[in-house]
């Protein structure tokens, strides 16, 4: 594979119609922008509906918006509805957007706050859509995850809410681990299937509003070093759009920036963390998810005896 992939090599794109969740700003802005200017039917799945039109004005191309609010399942269960009213075939979904170190708060349903919005809200989207996948090839799930996932990050299944205490990087941490081990499992799920794939990607670090909830000992020193050390959101949503759109990539797989601890560059094959492909958690994770958000996937349950090791699961 190419060491320096852009965006000049997306194939094209008309014909497909693909649903970006966060992308009025930032990461997903630069995804949904440049999937539109390659001819894709783009939908700006956003909160805040004024910003996301704003967003909207400024694409190429064919671009809607619906709005979104991933802290709420009745929101979650409306866009897809609406989604589902207007389409019939969906080509990719991208779950683009998140919360970052937020202070301790927690959704409409009672979630923890970035569990509920990262990882709940974009399994309950997913699972509400993914019927309009199915018969779609070429289609994709992708998830966007971060290297974050591997600090003080683990799955805690006796406090996924953190109401014993809270910690905002632990909480970010098992979140974006989550989205890892939230997309494995739905690739194992979907492999019978033969058309759609999960896929996950990180941008690196990108100098994006994600780290505006960010303790200021982190927040304060990111926005002196920025030029140094982080690459522009156009730069960080590739491996994103990698993800989406190589015809190359493979379901199960995992992209992120080439260059020194995949903090910036090109985006490229990574690997994730050892126990981001732990099976059994990955299992048990998505049936407590199912149980949290009510919502059940129209694929059937993955065995343990078949699922492959290794960090990439073909389709």
């Amino acid at each position: 594979m190419s060491d320096k992939w852009t965006t000049a090599h997306i194939p094209d794109q008309h014909g497909r119609v693909a649903v970006v969740t966060g992308a009025n700003t930032g990461l997903g802005f630069e995804t949904a922008r440049a999937l539109a200017e390659r001819g894709a039917s783009v939908v700006l799945a956003v909160r805040n509906v004024e910003k996301g039109e704003k967003a909207a004005a400024r694409i190429s191309g064919e671009v809607t918006v619906q709005a979104l609010d991933l802290t709420s399942l009745d929101s979650v269960r409306a866009a897809a509805q609406a989604l589902r009213s207007r389409y019939d075939r969906l080509d990719l979904l991208i779950n683009n957007a998140g919360v970052m170190y937020t202070p301790k708060q927690t959704t409409a349903d009672g979630f923890e706050m970035q569990f509920g919005t990262n990882h709940l809200g974009h399994f309950a989207l997913t699972g509400l859509l993914l019927d309009l996948m199915l018969p779609v090839p070429g289609s994709r799930v992708v998830t966007v995850s971060s290297t974050g996932h591997r600090i003080r990050a683990a799955i805690h299944f006796d406090d996924l809410q953190w109401e014993r205490s809270y910690s905002r990087a632990g909480a970010y941490g098992q979140s974006k681990l989550a989205n890892l081990m939230f997309t494995y499992e739905l690739q194992r799920r979907l492999a019978s299937h033969g058309t759609t794939v999960a896929v996950a990607a990180h941008p690196g670090l990108s100098s994006t509003e994600l780290v505006r909830n960010s303790p200021a000992a982190i927040r304060l020193p990111l926005t002196w070093l920025a030029p140094l050390v982080t690459q522009t959101p156009a730069m960080g949503a590739l491996p994103t759009l990698r993800a989406a759109a190589d015809p190359a990539v493979l379901g199960g797989q995992y992209y992120g920036p080439g260059g020194r601890l995949e903090i910036k560059g090109h985006p490229q094959l990574a690997t994730s963390s050892t126990q981001s492909y732990e099976t059994a958690v990955q299992q048990r994770l998505w049936a407590v998810s199912e149980d949290l958000t009510g919502v059940m996937f129209p694929i059937a349950q993955s065995q343990q005896n078949r699922i492959p090791s290794g960090p990439a699961i073909t389709s």
